[in-house]
């Protein structure tokens, strides 16, 4: 488990939101973007941008939208050499005082809870008096890193491949098969 002192974090305190939404723009230093790599696995964090507005949802909830740009460095799968990877994600959350009513999880009865899978994610809910936009951010521009990325060009030429309809597998009824043809034979 990673300490959350080696993550990037960037905290606003729920007081200083209101009805009218505002805007927090993010943008990590040195220190930052060597917390990124590591926290991400990739071989280098050239930059980390986000664009971030908080307003207020129903009565105690926060709303977050906003854009994250990202420019990574990964190793190539099949030649290890680098892949530059540019990231731009917008994303949206909703976070509930852990003791809202809101945030209570809707049951259908046999303790399954249902999801709509196409539908908006569940509110995330939080503790004390403020919310981690930076988190919130790194959280979505980690989901659009590749996790097989390529070098342009390269093919996997030496690969093999298992095709279904032209593979000739035996049964594994044919050693008795065979068993049974000698029986009959002698």
């Amino acid at each position: 488990m990673t300490n959350p002192a080696d993550e990037f974090s960037y905290a606003v305190k729920i007081g200083h939101i209101s009805a009218n939404p505002f805007t927090v723009r993010i943008s990590a230093d040195a220190a930052d973007l060597a917390r990124l790599e590591t926290q991400w696995d990739v071989r280098d964090v050239r930059s980390f941008e986000a664009e971030v507005v908080l307003g207020r949802w129903k009565r105690d909830g926060v709303r977050v939208k906003g854009h994250v740009s990202v420019s990574i460095v990964q190793d190539c799968v099949v030649t290890l050499d680098p892949v530059e990877q540019q990231i731009e994600e917008d994303f949206e959350a909703i976070f509930l005082p852990e003791n809202s009513r809101l945030a209570k999880r809707v049951q259908d009865g046999t303790a399954e809870m249902v999801l709509d899978p196409e539908g908006p994610d569940l509110p995330e809910t939080f503790t004390g008096d403020s919310i981690d936009v930076g988190t919130v951010a790194a959280e979505f521009a980690a989901l659009a890193i590749d996790p097989y990325p390529r070098k342009q060009g390269v093919d996997y030429n030496d690969r093999i491949e298992s095709d279904p309809a032209t593979d000739k597998k035996p049964s594994p009824f044919a050693v008795l098969q065979g068993l049974k043809r000698d029986d009959t034979g002698s």
